[in-house]
């Protein structure tokens, strides 16, 4: 009797789940792109909830929301979140760090391996170089910035190659069409057709965090915030350390 009742009990839960269930739309950036797919198929699984998400760059996701898109989550640098919060597009507290990832290079298949392992090792490379390719996102703005500080920034300008958003830096160093690049290293370190080269050197290295934050007028607030609380959960940690990326 108690096991039949238990089994209608269990039953009746997993009706109302499904009974509940909605449509979380998602709008993303990639650097924690294959992380989270990874962890989707399960949260949808176990809520009943369907989760529909693009993923794009940077500017692109800048572009959907001041053209009045809405979604339910946006997910892209924590900074990126702050100002969104502060110009009232996402939900004052609804920040939520998911992870941290660094810069990292990456060569075609079979190309020269240069040597980035320390700050010089890593101006030679450059000034080698005969061609750069970088990012419109986070890594791409720092980057910039970093040739700046090391001090190549007219010797490598010439030789820059930046890919539009949406398009990871790995397509193009894949296709020969940059002997280097830079991007976050969870968009090249398992990339196919290249060679990845490891992160930056620590004393050049910029951190980003990835962050979850929920759009004001989200229709599945609620639903939401599930998602949010599943993908950050302790058993989320090994899809993003596996991708190169630090939970949280």
């Amino acid at each position: 009797m108690k096991i039949a009742s238990l089994t209608i009990a269990a039953g009746a839960l997993l009706l109302t789940s499904f009974a509940n269930a909605t449509e979380i739309k998602v709008l993303s950036t990639q650097a924690t792109e294959e992380a989270y797919k990874e962890l989707i198929p399960q949260f949808e699984k176990a809520s009943g909830h369907k989760v529909t998400t693009v993923f794009t760059g940077t500017l692109d996701v800048q572009k959907r929301v001041a053209a009045g898109e809405k979604y339910d989550l946006l997910i892209m640098a924590g900074p990126a979140i702050d100002d969104y919060i502060k110009a009232g597009t996402v939900v004052a507290g609804s920040r939520v760090d998911l992870a941290k990832s660094g810069v990292a290079a990456a060569v075609p298949k079979g190309g020269q391996k240069f040597d980035i392992s320390s700050v010089d090792a890593l101006k030679k490379a450059l000034l080698t170089a005969k061609s750069i390719g970088y990012s419109t996102g986070p890594s791409g703005v720092y980057v910039v910035s970093m040739f700046q500080k090391l001090g190549v920034s007219a010797e490598v300008t010439p030789k820059l190659k930046q890919t539009p958003t949406g398009v990871f830096v790995g397509t193009i160093i894949a296709n020969r069409e940059v002997e280097i690049g830079f991007q976050q290293v969870s968009e090249l370190s398992l990339f196919p057709g290249v060679d990845y080269l490891g992160p930056l050197p620590a004393a050049v290295q910029q951190i980003t965090v990835f962050s979850a934050g929920l759009q004001t007028g989200g229709k599945e607030a609620e639903a939401a915030k599930a998602l949010v609380k599943f993908i950050t959960a302790p058993a989320a940690a090994t899809a993003y350390k596996k991708r190169g990326l630090e939970p949280g």
